[in-house]
């Protein structure tokens, strides 16, 4: 009966995970819904991209980023964590947008995402580094004066576009206090 279980949850986790080889997560290989949040098994970001076919029609791809993830690989984000956070789990590219909007702050630093979410705070720690910004600097003025957060994540010039090449070898370099 055990091991009746354990293949149950073996099958479900395929299922839900996408396609792996031995387990391992491969970017292009997860549909449209599980790629934004996920890392490959070689700890490298995956990133939705959009593109149009040759009829006009948008379509999505999942890709290998060239960002890396310290202490975590093989991950795909659980529901819970994308709604804690606020995060859309359609969202192309790889982006500190976020970091401008009042609301998706509070979202990240309430205590259900930032405490219990590593993948995406750790994912937005490094994008506000990226921007000369301090998360958990950012979390702490939103809690004690959120009018004030605001002001000077805006002052700072923060969240100006997509994240490129460049930027990630300052994200692997980087590790976050949130890595696992």
């Amino acid at each position: 009966m055990t091991f009746s279980l354990v293949l149950l949850f073996a099958a479900s986790s395929l299922f839900l995970h996408g396609t792996t080889i031995h387990g391992e997560i491969i970017c292009e290989d997860l549909t449209k819904d599980n790629c934004s949040f996920a890392i490959s098994y070689t700890g490298k970001r995956c990133v939705l991209e959009d593109f149009e076919d040759k009829k006009g029609k948008v379509e999505y791809q999942c890709r290998t980023s060239e960002v890396v993830v310290e202490m975590m690989w093989n991950h795909i984000e659980t529901d819970e964590c994308v709604r804690a956070c606020g995060v859309d789990r359609n969202a192309t590219g790889i982006s500190s947008d976020s970091l401008l909007d009042k609301n998706s702050i509070v979202t990240l630093c309430s205590p259900p995402c930032y405490q219990k979410c590593p993948n995406i705070v750790d994912l937005h720690f490094n994008l506000a580094v990226g921007e000369g910004v301090s998360l958990p600097d950012l979390c702490e003025q939103q809690r004690s004066n959120p009018d004030c957060a605001m002001i000077d994540l805006l002052s700072s010039g923060a969240a100006s576009g997509p994240v490129g090449s460049e930027a990630s070898r300052l994200f692997s370099a980087a590790p976050s206090p949130f890595s696992l």
